[in-house]
């Protein structure tokens, strides 16, 4: 299915790994409903709007704890994207003299945190390298394992590679050497089955903009209840005013100044169409997808593609790189000429493009999503093997 945007041009979207489009229609009538009749602060009153404010809330977060698995919904704290969950986790878990094993597919969300830290705290990090596919050896996440290891991270899946990595049996190998395993679930919240408790998690950072159908500027951080984090933003909570310490109370604790409510509203019916659909049909519907493209994209001479190999589990991200074009060119020929929405560059990962040795020429990525089609993956293929040959 392609799409009309504002003046009318015609579109074919494949840059959900960035964020989803479109989002399903009850998402934006939730938000137009909250702006009209409870766009207030919730918890800093009374009255009728505000509490109506407090029950918007309220209800993402059950939504999300039920669909993450979480006992207690408090121990949900909503930020405005993964990138500050991650920054919430990294910065309030870490003190002087830790060590953090982290992978070569992480994002820079965080890769920069962890050097920032590196830098001011001394801390120090190590990067598990991956193969040429972006797939990890458990053995190599365990023997980076030291008796001063405060923090395994890992990101679900990579942003660029598609790859996913076992996080159940990283979080066990957190556990057993007394780290804290914490998750980068920017690819994956909504995409992949995930059960906080059964695959060993203690933080989870997620967005709510992509795979979750929400709009920007939502997300969050799974905190468990046994992790107490040092926050990162201190302000207005609406609870113990009178005290000049952040409040101790979850999620207050993690949520100082006006939350997102009109954004929120709009995330729980994202997550409730994800609930409905379930993770499982999400992620067969996007793989099959990306098998369709990768055929297509095979049969086109000097392409490579990029990540796990054809038939192997990924989530909906194919990037390739071309010998004779540019990945830049390409993309922005794909706009142009067909009205096809991809994206070209390092995507905010080199670590892992250091790691497949495209650090040079980056790569073309292109994503899919709930509302892609058939249709889409073969005009974008059709488009490619046009550009490529001209």
């Amino acid at each position: 299915m392609s799409f009309y945007i504002s003046g009318g041009i015609l579109i074919i979207y494949l840059d959900h790994a960035a964020t989803s489009w479109p989002k399903p229609p009850a998402v934006n009538q939730a938000m137009q409903l909250a702006m009209e009749e409870s766009a207030a602060n919730p918890g800093r009153g009374s009255h009728v709007m505000a509490v109506k404010a407090s029950r918007v809330i309220f209800e993402c977060r059950m939504q999300l704890a039920k669909l993450f698995n979480v006992n207690n919904a408090n121990d949900l704290a909503f930020t405005h994207n993964t990138t500050v969950a991650l920054n919430m986790a990294i910065k309030g878990i870490l003190q002087e003299g830790d060590h953090v094993v982290a992978t070569m597919v992480e994002h820079n969300s965080v890769r920069r945190p962890l050097e920032y830290l590196k830098r001011t705290l001394g801390i120090t990090v190590d990067y598990v390298k991956v193969n040429g596919k972006g797939e990890l050896n458990l053995r190599d996440v365990e023997k980076a394992l030291r008796q001063s290891t405060r923090l395994l991270v890992c990101t679900h899946s990579s942003n660029l590679l598609g790859s996913i990595l076992p996080i159940a049996e990283m979080g066990r190998l957190a556990h057993e050497h007394g780290a804290l395993f914490l998750v980068d679930a920017a690819q994956s919240a909504g995409i992949l089955d995930i059960d906080i408790e059964r695959m060993n998690v203690d933080m989870m950072a997620f967005p709510g903009h992509k795979g979750l159908l929400g709009p920007q500027g939502t997300g969050g951080l799974y905190i468990g209840p046994h992790v107490d984090l040092e926050p990162l933003i201190h302000g207005g909570t609406g609870s113990q005013s009178e005290e000049k310490e952040q409040p101790s109370v979850r999620p207050d604790r993690y949520e100082a100044g006006t939350p997102n409510t009109v954004g929120l509203a709009g995330l729980t019916v994202g997550v409730k169409k994800v609930i409905e659909l379930t993770p499982k049909w999400i992620y067969s519907h996007e793989w099959s997808l990306t098998q369709r493209m990768m055929e297509g994209l095979m049969a086109i001479p000097q392409l490579t593609l990029l990540g796990p190999d054809q038939g192997q589990p990924r989530t909906g991200i194919v990037s390739f790189v071309h010998d004779k074009y540019d990945s830049s060119e390409i993309a922005f020929r794909l706009d142009r000429e067909y009205g096809i929405a991809v994206r070209a560059g390092f995507h905010c990962t080199p670590l892992a493009h250091y790691a497949i040795h495209t650090e040079k020429s980056g790569a073309v990525r292109v994503s899919v999503g709930l509302s892609t089609t058939e249709a889409e993956v073969d005009e974008l293929a059709r488009a490619i093997k046009q550009i490529c040959s001209s």
